[in-house]
């Protein structure tokens, strides 16, 4: 089934790679969506998929790459948009 999940993660996420790592991952499992830097330093990532694919890019998210320092990740799920390809902002 597909879902659309949006997660805002903060941390030590900006300028440490986060949104070409979420973008690497999110290609890797065939979602699309994007990444964006906020003005209050967490990182915006929305993605597009399966389900279950959604639920592992989560993991990944929540572990981030190796210079970032994720302390809390808020996910919010709903309705697909029909998003296309992954992108960052």
């Amino acid at each position: 089934m597909k879902r659309r999940l949006v997660a805002l993660v903060s941390g030590r996420v900006q300028g440490v790679g986060f949104r070409a790592f979420a973008r690497r991952k999110a290609e890797e499992l065939g979602l699309s969506g994007y990444a964006e830097n906020l003005p209050d330093g967490r990182v915006e990532v929305v993605a597009e998929g399966e389900e279950e694919d959604l639920k592992v890019f989560l993991e990944f998210l929540k572990r981030g790459p190796r210079l970032a320092e994720v302390r809390a990740v808020e996910a919010e799920w709903g309705e697909p948009a029909g998003l296309q390809g992954f992108h960052v902002y």
